[in-house]
């Protein structure tokens, strides 16, 4: 399988993988050569195995003392995942790693310290926590001979362009370089260009939602979006579903788990003002559904792999079409089904026709259900209608709550994952 050493295709059929994605037919035999790879792809590709298995190859013909690889991610929960899947990839090898990120106890650091200045083979990092350790002085990075920068539009949007050129330029500039991005725009093309030396080009085009995902569109006012999501709740009739429920903002998370709570839906919230241990076991609840509802900002619309997501909720629609495929696809995977259901008001009327001119779909429009409370907005006065004129739904069928559940409110269990040449 694309030529690699015993031990990676041990691991890879212990756990049953037989197959490469698109991404890894073309990014894989590059990277095995040492070529720099700039690749556009979306999450469910399959990247997170296009960088690693090239990388855990080399090691083991070619081992060093020192650190080899750094892996730079925009989250936690990303470095997390690819932590976790590195962890798969690697069972049969004998490849060091260790997972270098913030919001943790003076514990954590203390271990991250200990293998940076060992020479752990592969880092996998959050800018700012790499930052605080290089900044101390014990961290060399003369060895390294693999970087990877994934999501890096992402990271860019995040501000973290300084901290990862103050990265960059502390490692060798005969290294390898992968640079792995949802999208192409300009700004991350000239970033390319500054730190890849004759990349190889690999574009997966999916801006289009998987075939499995029903979607479905409500035009509501914000007053109204409270009273229509627990409407498709009470219509599940006893059956427990797991609804992932996005919002554009912290303060709107929260009011809609605390508001599902007071109406019989526990729900967990999740975004930044939580601690990473916070985090960590609200999505484990959500993963083993002990809490099938779960709100959440945009922290969880790309990398996170979490499966058996039967609906999707988009309770504010995104300001970037890319985030609307992202937000989706977290449903429908590995050749699943899933609805996906989004509240449009008058004012994001256009953000969603940009969705819609992005996918090339017309999503259909839902009616409201007889009843739906227009609740005041903060200045006492109720709003009417539906913001935007109403189109003929172009799509039949499973709409109005049938496939959403309920759940339990609370936080707990272990962190776990699972590796998946086709997880990302």
């Amino acid at each position: 399988m694309l030529g690699f050493e015993p031990q990676i295709l041990e691991g890879l059929e212990a756990m049953g993988f037989t197959e490469t994605t698109p991404v890894q037919e073309q990014a894989i035999p590059a990277a095995l050569q040492g070529r720099d790879i700039l690749a556009c792809a979306q999450t469910g590709t399959g990247k997170t195995a296009a960088f690693l298995l090239p990388i855990l190859n080399k090691l083991i013909k070619d081992p060093i003392e020192g650190i080899d690889t750094l892996i730079i991610e925009p989250t936690r929960e990303l470095a997390i995942q690819v932590d976790q899947q590195l962890e798969g990839f690697s069972y049969f090898t004998g490849v060091s790693s260790v997972a270098v990120y913030g919001g943790t106890d003076g514990h954590s650091m203390s271990r991250e310290m200990k293998a940076l200045k060992t020479g752990v083979d592969i880092v996998v990092t959050t800018p700012g926590r790499f930052l605080s350790h290089l900044q101390l002085g014990y961290v060399d990075l003369s060895t390294v001979r693999h970087l990877v920068l994934d999501e890096a539009d992402r990271m860019l949007d995040m501000g973290f362009v300084t901290d990862i050129m103050t990265m960059v330029n502390k490692t060798p500039k005969t290294r390898q370089t992968l640079l792995f991005s949802a999208t192409m725009p300009a700004h991350i093309r000239k970033f390319a260009q500054n730190i890849l030396n004759n990349p190889l080009e690999v574009s997966i085009a999916i801006s289009k939602p998987a075939a499995g995902i029903t979607q479905a569109a409500y035009l509501v006012n914000d007053g109204q979006k409270n009273s229509l999501i627990e409407y498709l709740l009470r219509r599940q009739n006893g059956k427990q579903r797991r609804i992932l429920i996005f919002a554009s903002s912290k303060k709107n998370t929260k009011d809609l788990a605390a508001f599902l709570s007071r109406h019989g839906y526990p729900a967990a919230d999740i975004h930044s003002d939580l601690d990473q241990q916070q985090r960590e076991d609200t999505l484990q609840a959500f993963r083993n559904n002990s809490v099938p509802i779960l709100v959440a900002t945009d922290v969880l619309s790309r990398g996170i792999d979490i499966r058996g997501i039967d609906v999707v909720i988009n309770y504010d629609v995104p300001g970037d079409p890319e985030d609307y495929v992202h937000r989706i696809g977290r449903t429908a995977r590995a050749d699943e089904t899933g609805l996906a259901l989004t509240l449009v008001t008058r004012v994001t009327k256009r953000k969603f026709d940009n969705i819609e001119k992005l996918t090339g779909m017309k999503v259909a429009i839902l009616p409201l259900p007889p009843g739906i409370e227009d609740v005041p907005d903060s200045r006492g006065q109720g709003r009417r209608g539906g913001g935007a004129g109403r189109r003929p739904s172009r799509q039949g069928g499973r709409a109005g709550g049938g496939r959403q559940g309920g759940g339990t409110n609370h936080r707990g269990g272990s962190r776990q994952g699972r590796s998946d040449t086709k997880g990302r």
